[in-house]
């Protein structure tokens, strides 16, 4: 049975490479925490009824006025969902045929002939998605987005989850403080093992959160991450995300 994604996330990052497999974070989430809105985005595998056709590569794409349509639609139902953003269209009109041929291959087989990251195209990102929010793989130009992402990610995550109420009853979203991209820079020699955030697990008194980490592995299947997971949870967590509720500062504990 597959983990609810909302209560965890599992990250593997592969910094040689610059890509990240997860699970437990959709396409709203990742666009809604990047340090700036998508650009023009080229479909290489997708269900999205509303996008443009392009003549040179024979490809649908969503330009950047349309993306808002794009994600409120049901990506995760698409079943593969993948794409390359890219600044202006012109560049789609430059791109040769082993270029294209490269885009074909990334799209149907979640994986890189070349590092993808195109001076015509100038893109930051290519997301590939199975079942979104289920198996996540998204390569990034530069990490150091990776990392900002994440500390919008994180917050957004625990906001959603953790719904207090007012003296009326009334139930609101608290709003937390981004994490500096720091915290994750430290956890990036763990996030190369494998780790999974819990927000199932999280501690938190009036003064302070806990998000509980822990170190799972490798895995590119994700019902035996989920049950690798079940088993680790059990042990003492090899790290903990801490925000200092009164200074609202976050901070990151590593086990011995």
């Amino acid at each position: 049975m597959k983990n609810d994604p909302k209560n965890i996330l599992y990250i593997h990052l592969q910094d040689s490479e610059r890509f990240v497999i997860s699970s437990g974070m959709n396409f709203r989430e990742f666009a809604y925490a990047l340090p700036h809105p998508l650009s023009n985005l080229l479909l290489l595998k997708h269900k999205f009824e509303d996008a443009e056709f392009h003549m040179n590569t024979l490809l649908e794409y969503v330009n950047e006025e349309n993306i808002v349509r794009l994600l409120k639609d049901n990506v995760q139902g698409y079943g593969d969902f993948c794409w390359i953003d890219f600044e202006e269209e012109s560049g789609l009109d430059e791109l040769d045929g082993p270029e294209l041929a490269e885009l074909l291959y990334i799209g149907h087989c979640k994986n890189h002939l070349r590092p993808p990251f195109y001076r015509k195209l100038n893109n930051e990102f290519v997301y590939l998605a199975q079942d979104d929010g289920w198996f996540n793989k998204i390569y990034y130009r530069s990490l150091g987005t990776y990392f900002k992402m994440m500390g919008q990610l994180v917050p957004l995550k625990i906001g959603t989850l953790r719904a207090e109420r007012t003296w009326l009853g009334i139930r609101k979203r608290s709003e937390y403080p981004p994490v500096p991209a720091e915290v994750f820079q430290r956890l990036s020699r763990l996030m190369g093992e494998g780790i999974v955030f819990s927000f199932h697990e999280v501690q938190q008194s009036r003064n302070r959160l806990e998000i509980p980490v822990w170190v799972v592995g490798d895995y590119l299947n994700m019902d035996d991450m989920a049950e690798g997971y079940t088993q680790m949870k059990r042990e003492k967590p090899n790290a903990l995300i801490v925000l200092n509720r009164k200074a609202k500062e976050w901070s990151l504990t590593l086990s011995n």
